[in-house]
């Protein structure tokens, strides 16, 4: 969309309350379509031209059973006039379906919050499955918040009596009501989600039809119902957005777009091959699609099958790429270790999930640093970088590539869940602002050696398989330093493994300088983070700093190796605190390379960190 002309619906706002932003969470059964529903939403806010950012939580279960608390699906967005950098902490609105929903997500609605429930959805059978023994709508529990009890379902059904639909189908519907109703609420546009239900079902115009007939409904109810004392209308302006093309992207849709764009600065094919897993999956099904631009996907019977195919991907002259997640990597790591033996480019997408072994694959964790720095066997160094929101994966994922090639070394990109499937606005960069990534094929045979390094960067020559008098062999067994032949000679496997540990190190003189985000180069208290922890850190030392403390922000992109400046910088500050979704991987590998007193802020929930979370860690750091 073009950020200068943003289409909205004539909205009266004279009786609206205007507030700077707003947090609303959308729950529901698995089956309830909340992740749609939160989508359009989105939707219509990105139109409405908002800052925006958005957490959609799935359940765990791959089928749970209706009505049950670990069933609970969810979707949060946080929108507001101002730049917004997270998803947000306790939520204004919830928008409950029956009574599951309320139950997980009532701990998270601020004080005085909305709550628009499903009515028709708390009966008996209903509330004994989310473990009520009342139903809350009726017993008073609720009078801390502003309840909206409306029978959602019967609504629904009322409204398409005429359609001709079954009652199950018109059932289905009962998430548009909703939405509708929301949408009356914030003031949104309903136009794109009528023209996004009538493209979706093309070949079903009564299904889009009746969808639009319930959206409309719900809108025309919250207009002309008379809302309980404290609900009402709510006004958000536009925020000021550069001028661009925009559009939302999820960090799974960035990565597959900066990975191709990568490949296509350096010119070559890009191979990516992957077993599915979750959340990692996506970004394999967004590069499926993506034929024309030199790409090419593999979904492999395994992980060790994904990991040997995209070094052999990179061993004929392709960027072999692979993505996974912590279990799924753990079985990649022998292959791993081949690539950086081979010293041959390779991109290795971490989307981090929750718990070891399989965990909860559907919940956000920062649980696989110790893995991507230091989780393999031997003294076996690889490149590690960090995105830090939806669109920056795409950044990342180009800079990723950048390394790979020209260090000829394996890189790791770590997300997870929430960067994954989170959504933002990208404002859409052109191509030819970013540079071009030089690949430079080996081919004079004079001199060859499959190890010759290259006296800069340490990196050994990229020799396509059949280019005359370059024919080679490498693998796992040590080789020669100066020959390239299988080697078991103690002194040349020092060297070897000196000369691969040095070629990373030397990465550190080719990645910007680390800088501070927010606040000053030294003072009383740094709080460092990494990953998706960006958002909720940035909004928490700003509050902070507003208040008067001593704070500042510093964001690592380069994990491994650091950037040369972080250790001086980390030691002009008294305190430094480093939150994380683990139990203290980051502040220790700080502990241990720059010998600082850093103090982890460890959250280990499924869940991101919340802003007051951060708020109340700085200022125990600082009023104590």
């Amino acid at each position: 969309m073009n950020s200068t002309a943003l289409a909205t619906e004539e909205i009266d706002s004279t009786a609206r309350e205007t507030v700077e932003s707003a947090v609303v969470r959308f729950a529901g059964d698995s089956g309830d379509g909340m992740q749609l529903t939160g989508g359009q939403f989105t939707l219509a806010t990105a139109f409405a031209g908002n800052e925006l950012a958005t957490f959609p939580d799935f359940p765990a279960e791959i089928r749970a059973p209706a009505g049950t608390l670990f069933g609970v699906s969810s979707f949060q967005i946080n929108f507001g006039s101002r730049v917004i950098k997270t998803a947000g902490d306790a939520f204004d609105m919830l928008i409950a379906m029956n009574p599951a929903a309320l139950k997980v997500e009532l701990p998270n609605l601020k004080q005085g919050g909305v709550i628009i429930a499903d009515a028709g959805s708390f009966g008996d059978r209903d509330l004994r499955k989310a473990g009520y023994e009342n139903n809350p709508l009726e017993d008073d529990s609720l009078q801390g918040y502003h309840l909206v009890s409306i029978d959602i379902s019967k609504l629904t059904l009322e409204a398409l009596k005429d359609s001709g639909l079954s009652k199950l189908e018109a059932l289905r519907c009962k998430n548009m009501w909703t939405l509708g109703f929301v949408y009356w609420m914030y003031g949104r546009d309903r136009k794109p989600t009528a023209d996004w239900l009538n493209a979706k079902f093309k070949s079903r115009p009564d299904i889009a039809a009746a969808n639009i007939a319930a959206m409309d409904a719900g809108h025309t109810v919250a207009e002309t119902m008379e809302l309980p004392d404290g609900v009402h209308g709510f006004h958000i302006d536009s925020a000021e957005i550069a001028p661009g093309t925009y559009r939302t992207v999820t960090g799974a849709e960035a990565l597959a777009w900066g990975l191709a764009a990568g490949t296509h600065l350096a010119d070559i094919q890009m191979v990516f091959a992957s077993y599915p897993i979750t959340p990692a999956s996506q970004v394999l099904h967004s590069l499926s699609r993506m034929i024309d631009y030199n790409v090419l996907t593999f979904q492999a019977e395994d992980e060790i099958a994904a990991a040997c195919a995209a070094i052999g991907a990179s061993f004929g002259g392709s960027l072999g790429v692979t993505s996974s997640s912590g279990p799924g990597i753990a079985l990649k790591t022998e292959a791993i270790g081949l690539a950086i033996a081979t010293e041959l480019p390779m991109v290795i997408i971490n989307a981090q999930r929750a718990g070891p072994s399989t965990g909860m694959p559907t919940k956000t964790e920062q649980s696989d640093l110790y893995q991507a720095v230091l989780g393999r066997n031997a003294d076996s160094p690889l490149c590690v970088l960090a995105a830090r929101s939806p669109a920056d994966c795409f950044d990342v994922a180009i800079e990723a590539v950048r390394l790979a090639i020209k260090y000829m070394t394996p890189v790791f990109v770590l997300t997870d869940g929430y960067i994954g499937n989170a959504a933002e606005p990208w404002n859409i960069p052109d191509i030819n602002d970013y540079d071009k990534i030089p690949v430079t094929f080996r081919t004079d045979p004079e001199g060859f050696h499959p190890f010759l390094r290259d006296p800069e960067t340490l990196a050994r020559p990229w020799a396509v398989p059949g280019t005359p008098g370059l024919e080679h062999r490498i693998g796992g067994i040590e080789r020669d330093y100066n020959s390239g032949n299988i080697s078991y000679d103690p002194a040349n496997h020092q060297k070897m493994t000196d000369a691969r540990f040095a070629k990373i190190a030397g990465i550190a003189k080719d990645i910007p300088h680390q800088a501070v985000e927010d606040g000053n180069e030294s003072g009383k208290l740094a709080v460092v983070g990494w990953g998706s922890t960006y958002g909720p850190i940035s909004r928490a030392v700003s509050n902070m700093r507003a208040q008067g403390m001593d704070v500042s922000h510093i964001h690592l992109r380069h994990i491994w190796p650091f950037p040369e400046n972080l250790g001086d910088l980390l030691k002009g500050f008294d305190q430094v605190l480093v939150p994380e979704m683990n139990h203290g991987q980051l502040v220790n590998v700080l502990r241990a390379e720059y010998l600082i007193p850093a103090e982890g802020l460890n959250k280990v929930s499924g869940q991101p960190f919340k802003i007051a979370e951060i708020e109340t860690a700085i200022r125990a750091k600082l009023e104590n």
